[in-house]
């Protein structure tokens, strides 16, 4: 099968998480997207961050019913910071039936560069590349890529979080479900 693997804090997932794996399912080759919710992001600072099992919950209540998207719990299993390198290695050797590629912004593609081995992850996966505002994608590492005309929601997770505190509505940035959630266990105040 192949899987299309869409790697992130997802703190929390909105709808612009939902729409690109969405659109990835309908609009590509790829037969599942997996939301790989990082415990720990080593770009990212890990202070804001909810509970990785909290997320995880988050997206599952936001993908119910979903057969072709799936939340997946992965990266708890390795050594933190997460890695996509050392992911992307373990999945091999768990499932050597599947194909994983990777599903990324084109912000994200800008500074591939600076992964862990990212020589190894660009010769070894196809990378599937949503557009963001301001951030062009330049292949000048002759990565498999392919670009996807999925649409763009100026939508932050950073924003979300910031109008939590500020106890504003959330409403329509979210699922109902996950608008739930958070409100009824204080998630982010």
């Amino acid at each position: 099968m192949k899987i299309g693997l869409f790697f992130g804090s997802f703190n929390p997932v909105h709808v612009g998480h939902l729409i690109i794996a969405n659109h990835v399912v309908n609009d590509t080759d790829l037969e599942q997207v997996w939301f790989v919710v990082s415990p720990q992001n080593p770009f990212k600072q890990s202070g804001s961050l909810l509970n990785e099992y909290h997320r995880l919950h988050l997206i599952q209540s936001a993908i119910e019913g979903e057969t072709k998207i799936k939340a997946s719990n992965i990266e708890f299993k390795l050594p933190k910071p997460s890695y996509t390198i050392d992911t992307l290695t373990y999945l091999h050797e768990k499932y050597p039936q599947h194909q994983f590629s990777i599903i990324l912004g084109s912000d994200g593609f800008s500074n591939i560069n600076k992964w862990k081995n990212y020589e190894n992850i660009i010769n070894s996966t196809k990378l599937y590349i949503y557009l963001r505002t301001g951030f062009d994608v330049v292949n000048t590492i002759e990565a498999n890529i392919e670009i996807l005309k999925a649409p763009i929601l100026e939508i932050s997770s950073t924003h979300i979080r910031e109008l939590i505190k500020k106890k504003k509505s959330i409403r329509f940035l979210v699922p109902d479900v996950v608008n739930e959630e958070i409100e009824s266990n204080h998630y982010y105040k």
